[in-house]
């Protein structure tokens, strides 16, 4: 298999296996009489960033840096100006300024807190246990958030529309608790199985996507740094592009966006916190220059835009996408 083949094959095993894994793992949690709420902030939410996980790790394990906090950097970036722009065009989104004044300082605090941390030029494990301490911290916070009696009315967290957006999309069980609750139908072992499935799979697709990724920069003298944030970054932050644009294509904006800045969280916060702890990982001088500052910015537009009006707009959408349409161009060698 050639490694375009190993690049394509590992993009889909990550799909595949992120899908078994996040509903194996609901399926066990429900057995044993865990709220779809906290389901939803923990297992959904980090269950769908799987991809971008194993991939970082996987790449950091390998030596391949720029992949690993590419994929981070990248990801996050793409979630913005790709998706959210998409998302925006196809349906303007209207925003509670509550909700935004919360998760929306949490998003680009995440950004410049990654940023700064990065000028240190290694992603280490002190720095990493940071970081997870810091994505429990807003775990916890949501959780209470979301069951305080003030929680409807300043609005959802992005970690609860995050898992929304997903359980929608996949017909899991809501934070509501009228999807169709699957598990009955099984004992504790099957969905055992499948999670741990899915995990091998999720596993081996990450191995696939890193060897395929570090083959094609090899090929065409491209740097890994360049692969990371693009075709990877692209690639590992499919399941966002899905549950993103079929929210909005439904009409739930508030889904799609909060499904964008939840991502972001667990993407800076989680993946590049469990990187760290696992395999300290040097952080590319490019990425310290230009892309970490594009990430940034990226965050800071976001919030702007959405702030404006309490609403982010097709105008809005076309200036995020054309925004990474010029940041694609800056980045590929000429």
């Amino acid at each position: 298999m050639g490694d375009a083949g190993l690049l394509l094959g590992g993009f889909a095993l990550l799909i595949v296996g992120g899908e078994l894994l996040v509903r194996g793992a609901v399926a066990v949690a429900e057995r044993f009489g865990m709220s779809p709420l906290l389901i939803g902030l923990t297992l959904v939410g980090l269950g769908t960033s799987a991809p971008e996980l194993v991939t970082s790790v996987q790449a950091a394990l390998a030596g391949s840096p720029g992949i690993a906090v590419g994929n981070i950097v990248g990801s996050s970036i793409s979630n913005i100006l790709l998706i959210l722009g998409l998302s925006a065009l196809i349906t303007p989104m209207a925003v509670q300024s509550n909700a935004l004044r919360r998760d929306g300082v949490v998003v680009v605090g995440a950004a410049v807190l990654f940023a700064i941390v990065s000028y240190a030029h290694v992603l280490d494990r002190v720095t990493g246990a940071v970081f997870v301490a810091l994505l429990a911290t807003y775990i916890i916070y949501a959780y209470r958030q979301e069951t305080s009696p003030s929680g409807a009315s300043d609005g959802h967290t992005s970690g609860y529309e995050k898992a929304e957006a997903y359980s929608e999309l996949h017909r899991l069980p809501t934070h509501s608790g009228d999807a169709r609750p699957w598990a009955e139908n099984f004992g504790p072992v099957i969905p055992l199985l499948i999670a741990f499935a899915g995990l091998a799979v999720v596993v081996l697709g990450g191995k696939l996507l890193v060897d395929g990724a570090i083959g094609i920069a090899r090929f065409y003298g491209m740097p890994e740094t360049v692969i990371g944030l693009t075709i990877v970054a692209i690639g590992t932050s499919m399941p966002e592009f899905v549950t993103s644009v079929v929210a909005a294509i439904r009409k739930h904006s508030d889904v799609a966006l909060g499904n964008i800045m939840g991502s972001n969280i667990y993407n800076i916060l989680g993946i590049g916190g469990v990187t760290g702890l696992i395999q300290p990982t040097a952080v590319p001088p490019e990425i310290v220059r230009f892309d970490n500052l594009v990430m940034v910015a990226a965050s800071v537009a976001m919030f702007a835009f959405a702030s404006s009006g309490n609403r982010i707009g097709r105008l809005e959408g076309a200036a995020l996408l054309a925004g990474y349409l010029a940041y694609i161009f800056v980045l590929l060698p000429k």
